[in-house]
């Protein structure tokens, strides 16, 4: 879908912008139950809006044309991207209508209409994306969570400035959630690191990318179950899909309780409010990855954290 060059372009656009999001080394004396292995993790956490779904976002709204911009952007969502959409919009100075479904965290909430964004409130998220559809269809440009070729690109991104942040990563390990992070960044992986291997962690109750890879097509789940909202996406899409089928090597399942104790870890190690997609890369590593990375330099991803006080305490309470 795009090459070294059409990445390198991105970056330049976002240069100034998004911010180069720090990489920590693990070690197992602060970080218990490793594998015996040379551990960083890219604190995705840290960027703009919180989540890494700020570059994808960035790049979708400045793609608009003058009309477009003038008529506004529109996403459905109850995660990250709703606050990336929200602050894209917001630094473009383009109106962004959001639809949420009435559970989400009241924090989310709240911090897309603190950047502007009129935000709607629907029983579901399937009546949150049939008002986005109907906002669409009024002409408002329509910012996909995923399957969107400048959220590829903006994951892609990425991938680059982590390879250049360390260089000697030869596994990379990814949250997956609708997939288009793990499909810009192993593409980003495999055109650096050809040779490397790429692995996608999935919940057991929201693995739409793991069961599409064993079918060999996109599929949709009848239910989603899990406590990472953030990686509840209820099916895969043929972009994203066919870039996961070409460069992920392998997925992996995690339990709710797994990311709960990748979540402790967050709080106990680094005093971070850690929600529980940015969990998923650590508690994999630390369970069923553990022992088949020993001896490897692994990178995992703290993908974003938006998450409010309640909300965090009644995950782990």
């Amino acid at each position: 879908m795009f090459d070294l060059n059409q990445i390198n372009a991105a970056a330049e656009r976002l240069s100034g912008v998004a911010i180069k999001t720090p990489v920590l080394p693990l070690s197992s004396d602060r970080w218990p139950g490793l594998p015996d292995a040379e551990v960083t993790v890219k604190l995705e956490l840290f960027q703009q809006a919180g989540s890494f779904k700020a570059r994808g976002a960035y790049l979708g709204v400045n793609d608009l044309t003058q009309a477009e911009g003038a008529a506004g952007v529109v996403a459905a969502s109850g995660g990250n991207h709703a606050l990336a959409v929200s602050w894209a919009a917001k630094a473009a100075g383009v109106n962004a209508q959001i639809a949420m479904p009435k559970a989400t965290d009241p924090e989310r909430i709240k911090l897309c209409r603190a950047m502007g964004a009129e935000v709607t409130l629907h029983d579901d998220m399937a009546a949150a994306f049939a008002e986005m559809e109907r906002i669409a269809a009024q002409g408002a440009t329509l910012m996909h969570p995923f399957e969107a070729r400048h959220m590829i690109l903006g994951a892609a991104v990425c991938g680059v400035e982590y390879l250049s942040q360390v260089p000697e990563i030869d596994t990379l390990v990814v949250p997956v959630g609708g997939g288009g992070l793990i499909a810009g960044m192993a593409l980003a992986f495999k055109l650096l690191r050809p040779e490397g291997q790429v692995i996608g962690v999935e919940p057991l109750g929201a693995d739409s990318t793991t069961r599409s890879l064993a079918a060999g097509r996109p599929v949709v789940l009848e239910e989603v179950a899990t406590i990472a909202d953030s990686l509840g996406s209820p099916k895969a899409l043929p972009m994203s899909y066919a870039m996961a089928a070409a460069h992920v090597d392998r997925m992996v399942h995690i339990a709710d309780d797994d990311m709960r104790a990748g979540m402790r870890d967050f709080a106990d190690v680094l005093r971070i409010m850690a929600e529980p997609a940015c969990a998923a890369s650590l508690a994999a590593i630390k369970g069923p990855l553990r022992d088949d990375l020993a001896g490897r330099r692994v990178g995992i991803i703290a993908c974003g954290s938006n998450i409010g006080m309640a909300r965090y305490q009644s995950l782990l309470s």
